[in-house]
């Protein structure tokens, strides 16, 4: 009979394969296609005119909440009213680079009089300060290393001694979006306007009870409020949010003395994130517990604060894909653990279509030395896991 260790090495070798196969020049040359050099083509207005059309219908599509305005002369591209955010910015340059036929790209701060007015019959004039519903981006990326992160995932975990040698905890939750006002404030950045909601569930696996394979734990519940800003390499949230946390059905009903309290808050939450290069972010921030259910009282003021930084990355041509490696750690010091350290840490690969943004598929691995989630919040816990989590 195979051993569990050896099937969980298995597992994670085969993760470790497949990512540097991901990375390795045969899947890139297995996925792309050879691009046209643009020194050898001949360019006329003719060209430039249909250039120039095809890239802004394209920045339009993914980027309309910018503004952004593009005029090509001789298969130069030059973009007018990026947005001041640094890795917005950056994304929309490097995606414009990658076309066929570019020469080069080059940020103005003024846009040619005589090209502004073609522009004006082509274009539709925004008369708006700012969107409804922006879809393409986030102000304030998540902090994927966080165990309660707001994505989608599915992950496999093992060596947990609180909920479980082996676990599968589930994750659904949404950022999403309502209005983004532009050129907000002296700095010019956008402003953004959020609802972010989730749930987080760990279900213990292979429980010896008749008719039951598995045994839900713990599930909590967020709703929350976030304001976002951003400005060049920096990024800011203001957070109201209400957490629920509720034990299992099937652990209280195999617990029956059991006797559940009720750890659900409100707090208040303020985080910074600064893009320190085009792939390395690092991110810290201060929170207030400002109410606590009666059953469960504890001290309220916390501080979180981690970092992710991207490698290796590469552009399939033919599907149009980003992938890259990444590494991501998350750590938080929690008055009501008396401010002990509580880390997460994550390594894996992830593909996006538009570089460093938009909605992105991760395959990861993890490991956890701190403290469980929920109703077990005081309890230390270290687990490994390896998963896939997808979202923003």
């Amino acid at each position: 009979m195979i051993s569990k260790n050896f099937k969980i090495k298995f597992v994670v070798t085969l993760f470790i394969v497949f990512s540097f196969y991901c990375a390795s020049p045969v899947c890139i040359f297995a996925t792309t296609v050879s691009r046209d050099d643009p020194s050898t083509h001949v360019f006329s207005d003719e060209t430039d005119t249909y250039l120039e059309g095809y890239i802004q219908a394209l920045v339009n599509a993914y980027y309309y909440e910018f503004g952004v305005l593009v005029y090509v002369e001789n298969g130069d591209v030059y973009l007018y009213n990026l947005p001041k955010n640094e890795l917005l910015k950056t994304s929309i340059i490097r995606y414009i680079s990658d076309l066929p036929s570019v020469k080069s790209v080059t940020p103005v701060s003024k846009f040619p009089d005589a090209k502004k007015a073609k522009l004006e019959k082509r274009e539709v004039k925004p008369n708006v300060t700012g969107v409804w519903f922006p879809q393409t981006t986030l102000l304030y990326a998540p902090m994927i290393a966080n165990p309660m992160a707001t994505v989608n995932s599915v992950a496999y975990r093992w060596g947990d001694r609180v909920l479980g040698n082996d676990t599968i905890a589930v994750s659904v939750a949404s950022y999403f979006p309502l209005y983004r006002w532009n050129n907000v404030f002296v700095p010019g950045g956008d402003l953004q306007l959020n609802i972010q909601a989730g749930v987080w569930s760990v279900f213990n696996m292979w429980v010896n009870y008749p008719n039951e394979s598995a045994e839900l734990m713990n599930t909590d519940y967020l709703l929350a409020f976030p304001i976002s800003y951003a400005f060049n390499k920096w990024a800011y949230r203001l957070r109201l949010y209400h957490v629920s946390t509720h034990l299992g059905d099937e652990y209280m009903a195999h617990n029956p003395d059991i006797k559940r309290v009720n750890p659900s808050n409100e707090a208040i939450d303020f985080f910074v994130s600064y893009q320190a290069t085009e792939s390395v972010r690092v991110y810290l921030g201060p929170g207030w517990v400002i109410h606590t259910d009666r059953t469960y009282p504890f001290d309220p003021f916390y501080i979180e604060y981690g970092g992710d930084a991207s490698f290796f990355g590469y552009k399939s041509y033919h599907h149009k894909i980003y992938g890259t490696f990444f590494v991501a750690a998350y750590w938080r010091n929690w008055q009501a653990c008396q401010w002990s350290l509580d880390g997460t840490y994550m390594a894996g690969y992830e593909w996006s279509k538009l570089q460093g943004l938009g909605k992105k598929l991760r395959l990861f691995v993890n490991y956890h030395h701190g403290y469980s989630p929920g109703q077990f919040f005081k309890e230390r816990a270290s687990y490994g896991g390896i998963g896939f989590m997808w979202g923003f």
